[in-house]
């Protein structure tokens, strides 16, 4: 693979979008494609070019690098008839692919599967760090796959993220993001809870995010969503709906493994509670609303 391999990317959502910035500000010519071209207008603007399907993309990458949204987008998206890997000829260029949705562990060892048959090598990276990592290249990327393939990918990651690391073979980037979900699910819980206590004890908040942030309960969530909800601020940084999904997906794999996680299956209802009140495309943390909501209701 040359030193500056085309890049394809499929999906520009609220962080792919600075992603893909990035890969064109380190030099990378990007090829794009996504769901609504009106998406990548601005990533069009800045340089990259478009592309009408995944398949379209094949001539020009050779890396192909996907983030959408849910494990049956990914699955459209390699695997569906206008997919990557269902129209890989032998002239095409594609070297590697690259899953950053975040995903079940098991379709990132189909994948895995599928790609090495057709002698690609594939990895599975999902990420850390919200809107605000990916627009400023500080993301922690999870990975997993064979040793070679994540030293060739390397240098790209390192435009996206500040933390990359391999945690094993295909399957293991997943893993390791569940872990995240898991940590983060209960910790959302305390951030809000805290921040409402402080809200209704007629505290300055910032004031208290300020002595908090910085000692024992210091997290990236408090330091980070923390302002925002202080400030009724719940646009999206990352979506409620695709929380849910990570939840669902981390206590399906715990099922698995006959691990019970009472305290990640408690935050997955407050937050399926959240989207019923109108809030799926909100960013997680609006989970304040939901707990307002819950406390409104006590008080009747």
């Amino acid at each position: 693979m040359n030193a500056l391999p085309q890049i394809g990317w499929i999906g520009t959502g609220v962080m792919g979008q600075s992603m893909v910035r990035r890969l064109l500000q380190a030099g990378y010519k990007v090829t794009v494609t996504t769901r609504s071209p009106e998406k990548a207008k601005e990533l069009l603007q800045q340089g990259a070019t478009w592309a009408d399907t995944p398949a379209d993309l094949l001539a020009e990458s050779d890396v192909v690098i996907s983030m959408v949204g849910f494990p049956r987008d990914v699955e459209e998206v390699y695997f569906g008839s206008n997919g990557v890997l269902s129209n890989v000829k032998p002239d095409n260029p594609l070297a590697i692919i690259i899953d950053m949705t975040t995903s079940a562990p098991s379709l990132a060892e189909k994948l895995a599967d599928a790609a090495d048959k057709l002698g690609i090598g594939s990895l599975d990276a999902p990420v850390s760090g919200g809107d605000i990592g990916a627009r400023d290249g500080t993301l922690s990327i999870m990975v997993g796959g064979a040793e070679q393939v994540f030293e060739e990918a390397l240098p790209l990651l390192q435009c996206m993220g500040k933390t990359i690391k391999r945690q094993g073979g295909p399957g293991c980037g997943q893993h390791t993001k569940m872990v995240n979900q898991i940590l983060i699910a209960s910790n959302m819980i305390g951030v809000a809870e805290g921040l409402l206590y402080a809200e209704q004890a007629g505290m300055d908040i910032m004031s208290v995010i300020e002595s908090v942030g910085s000692g024992a309960a210091g997290s990236w969530s408090i330091n980070n969503l923390g302002p925002r909800m202080a400030k009724d601020d719940f646009a999206p940084g990352f979506f409620v709906e695709h929380f849910i999904k990570d939840m669902g997906i981390a206590l399906a794999e715990a099922e698995k493994m006959n691990l019970a996680l009472p305290g990640l299956a408690q935050a997955r209802q407050l937050y399926i509670a959240l989207r019923a009140q109108g809030h799926a495309e909100s960013g997680t943390q609006a989970i304040l609303l939901a707990l307002r909501t819950l406390n409104s209701a006590a008080k009747e």
